[in-house]
């Protein structure tokens, strides 16, 4: 294990141990196995750590998308994505993809005030939109609008979205 630079830049998974820190699962060895190595938590937290020593978490390691060899932060393109004047909610996920591995696949749910008559339009525009604001790697391939499956207590369930985006299979072209 290495630590990353203090640069604000560099990922790495962010790992702690303390007193306060959990001795492990309840009758649970394969999640301890899995969450516990070499003294220290593995939190599934993928972070950076700024020159003042603040972490700032970017993402959970199972929610980062890796396409073509790039890491692409869901995080990261949702708050992009939500800079759209249209969207209300977004959730980005893996899809797989035939020549680049996976590619973002976006789940919108659309303000009550927008005209969803013609979805294609819509889609387009939300493309538009993001490759004037990330890169082109990180633009969704797929934008697929409905509501968002979410949990009691309100948290979109996006082990769903994963399961339906591998569902409706690999995109077949990508533009990049």
């Amino acid at each position: 294990m290495t630590p990353v630079p203090a640069d604000g830049k560099t990922v790495g998974e962010i790992v702690f141990r303390g007193n306060a820190v959990m001795k492990g699962y309840l009758k649970n060895p394969k999640a301890n196995e899995e969450a516990f190595s070499g003294g220290w938590f593995h939190s599934g937290d993928l972070g950076v750590k700024h020159p003042d020593g603040y972490i700032e978490i970017k993402d959970r390691s199972k929610d980062i998308i890796i396409s073509g060899g790039e890491n692409i932060s869901s995080v990261e393109v949702e708050n992009i994505l939500y800079q759209h004047p249209a969207i209300f909610e977004v959730s980005v996920v893996a899809r797989p993809d035939e020549r680049w591995g996976e590619s973002p696949c976006a789940f919108v749910t659309l303000k009550p005030d927008v005209d969803a008559s013609d979805e294609q339009r819509v889609a387009e525009d939300i493309m538009k939109f993001s490759r004037s604001k990330m890169p082109g790697y990180w633009v969704p391939k797929s934008v697929i609008f409905g509501p968002l499956p979410k949990t009691a207590t309100g948290k979109i369930q996006k082990h769903l979205l994963r399961a339906k985006a591998k569902e409706m299979g690999p995109v077949k072209k990508s533009r990049l």
